[in-house]
């Protein structure tokens, strides 16, 4: 029998359960992804975000709501990823990022013991969903006859970045045992794993039924099964959310699915994924995703490249001129610049963790924060002063809070807005304002058909978003210190 927790109606136990694992922070594709707006939820390639295309992907199918599991930080996003599209699905919250072995522990430990889980990586792009399909189908008889199942890709170079399944004897057509599993490779190394022919990429999918899986755990890494149990049975209900205990799972060790299972597990077996994939985990890998013109060169946004060769160059919003660069990454967001060299990219997420210890708000959001109820732009600031422009989704409420080291100015562009300023309730429109003094509570509400603009004021000594007292708030963040 599946454990005993409080679970919303949304949860279907059917045969086959997708769950997507919605955790990654994505610090190879900086500045782009940011530690608090990570890759699997910026638009790639045709309107939509990683995310997004996964849980098509999903639901094309033609089986059940899945588990989405995810960083506490990123419910909001994910959750509105699932409203965008008119999905449905359960979100699991984890306290703190474990990895994926325990993300998919908590899924099993949740569903039925026969049934088949799904894990889905939030942030891969895959092409061909017939193809999928199949892929998945050959994937669900063998999970169901108790085997552990790898979705392998023909390797197109030598990736330290990946694991590698070495292909065993051939069961059917594209489905073969696993003689070993190879995780990240020296260069070297990979370089005679794919010479040899009979490697391939690990996807990062598995399939396996809950049962199987948590045998498995039990076998090779029963600490943290056990802290993963304690998890779940501590989950709370909170809005639309399930929240695992907080304690239990940061008790949890942390490991991937392919060190704590798959390279100990005499279980396994390799499904071919006969289609372009890539966990786009790199810039590299973005580029070789894209489509490139006469000199090799991939460009998205407002890009001008003259006598330049083998580049990637991505603008979001500022012109891009390149002239004469060869194998050179170029990518603006607005308040930060990359320019690196292709070959030099491994270095990245070290250079990453160097801003981060420096203390740049670069690394961890971009000018545009998003908020469950809409969005702010920090467009101006100086020492006593801070200029925000402020998005309110329609019927969409703040908290009512209030601020010990700053004042405020509320200006409307656009829509209306009902104010809670004090003691008084206004109703603001275009051009109308209000002044909000230091200490008093206040609130901003949309009750309209449209966004509501506005241009926010701040004063004070302080300015940072943790002079925030929330006294209430409908998504549930009161007590919680607000983060920028």
């Amino acid at each position: 029998m599946a454990l005993e927790h409080p679970t919303p109606a949304s949860i279907d136990h059917q045969e086959l359960l997708p769950v997507i694992l919605c955790g990654g922070r994505g610090t190879r594709l900086w500045p782009l992804s940011r530690e608090r707006y990570p890759k699997q939820f910026i638009e790639f390639a045709d309107g939509k975000t990683l995310l997004g295309a996964t849980l098509l992907r999903a639901q094309g199918l033609g089986v059940g709501e899945p588990l989405v599991i995810c960083n506490n930080e990123y419910r909001f996003l994910a959750a509105q990823e699932l409203a965008k599209l008119n999905l449905h699905g359960t979100v699991i919250l984890e306290p703190e990022g474990r990895n994926t072995a325990p993300a998919a522990a908590v899924a099993a430990l949740l569903a039925e013991p026969d049934q088949v889980l799904l894990i889905l990586p939030a942030d891969h792009k895959l092409e061909g969903g017939e193809v999928f399909n199949v892929a998945v189908e050959h994937g669900m008889a063998l999970a169901k006859a108790g085997r552990l199942v790898c979705f392998g890709v023909v390797p197109r170079s030598p990736e330290t970045g990946y694991g590698y399944l070495r292909m065993g004897a051939k069961l059917e057509e594209g489905v073969f045992e696993v003689e070993a599993f190879e995780e990240k490779p020296d260069l070297e190394r990979a370089q005679a794993l794919v010479a040899s022919g009979h490697h391939f990429w690990n996807s990062g999918m598995f399939m396996f039924t809950a049962r199987a899986y948590l045998e498995s755990l039990q076998a090779f890494a029963p600490a943290m099964l056990e802290a993963c149990r304690a998890a779940v049975v501590g989950v709370a209900v909170d809005l639309d959310f399930l929240r695992l205990d907080e304690k239990a799972f940061k008790n949890c060790p942390a490991d991937s699915i392919d060190y704590a299972v798959m390279e100990k597990s005499d279980k396994l077996c390799m499904v071919e994924l006969g289609l372009p994939w890539s966990d786009l985990g790199s810039w590299p890998a973005v580029q070789d995703s894209g489509s490139p013109d006469g000199q090799g060169n991939v460009t998205v946004g407002d890009v001008v490249a003259r006598e330049s060769q083998g580049c990637y160059l991505h603008s979001t919003g500022t012109l891009i001129a390149a002239l004469g660069l060869t194998d050179t990454v170029v990518v603006e967001t607005g308040d930060a610049l990359l320019v690196a060299r292709r070959d030099k990219l491994d270095g990245l997420k070290e250079l990453v963790g160097e801003l981060s210890e420096s203390g740049r708000r670069e690394v961890l959001t971009h000018q545009v924060v998003y908020r469950p109820w809409g969005s702010y732009q920090t467009i101006a600031q100086g020492e006593r002063f801070q200029v925000k422009r402020i998005m309110v989704k329609p019927g969409q409420t703040l908290s009512l809070q209030k601020h010990h080291h700053r004042a405020e100015h509320w200006v409307v562009v656009q829509g209306t807005a009902r104010v809670t300023n004090g003691d008084k309730e206004l109703t603001l429109t275009e051009d109308q304002s209000t002044y909000i003094p230091l200490g008093h509570l206040h609130r901003l509400h949309n009750p309209g058909m449209i966004p509501l603009e506005m241009i926010e004021v701040q004063t004070g000594s302080y300015l940072g978003e943790d002079d925030i007292v929330r006294l209430e708030d409908i998504y549930g963040r009161k007590g919680e210190t607000p983060k920028a």
